[in-house]
């Protein structure tokens, strides 16, 4: 199946993060519960160092992820797709350094839950070849209206 071929929308259309800061390929699958989206490690992707990219990094790729789940969510509300906070990370654990250039992510997220108040949890995981290299435990906030949210903490000390 070609991207043009799959029935989700582009990762431009779910995910707010443009250029170098967008960092999934393409959605493979999402539903009211879970998201699984993919990604390549190239050259240019942001902060490759010595030909990869550090472990740490893996909590992005899971924060997009839960992203595209929430843009897919809000374009199948009828919503616009907005801006969403990660809050914080629990138990992150990897078995790897970092993703080599050439290597293809598959990240996989669940929602734990997701407060009528935006505040939510995920259960997120990056495999490699079938095998997971890391996991964690992703704490978000998705307002209705994070655009005007983020606006109301200009000036805030």
């Amino acid at each position: 199946m070609t991207v043009q071929d799959q029935p989700w929308p582009p990762i431009d259309e779910l995910v707010p993060h443009r250029g170098g800061m967008s960092w999934l390929d393409r959605v493979l699958s999402v539903d009211a519960d879970t998201v699984v989206a993919e990604a390549v490690i190239r050259p240019d992707t942001f902060c490759v160092e010595h030909d990869q990219v550090p472990a740490w990094a893996g909590i992005e790729y899971m924060a997009q992820a839960v992203a595209a789940w929430a843009g897919h969510r809000a374009l199948t509300e009828q919503r616009p797709v907005d801006l969403g906070f990660l809050v914080g990370t629990r138990r992150y654990e990897s078995t790897v350094e970092g993703y080599a250039v050439g290597t293809c992510l598959r990240i996989e997220g669940r929602c734990e839950l997701m407060g009528d108040n935006g505040l939510g949890m995920f259960a997120c995981r990056v495999l490699v070849d079938g095998d997971c290299v890391a996991s964690a435990n992703l704490s978000v906030f998705a307002p209705r209206n994070g655009l005007a949210f983020v606006k109301g903490l200009e000036g805030t000390p």
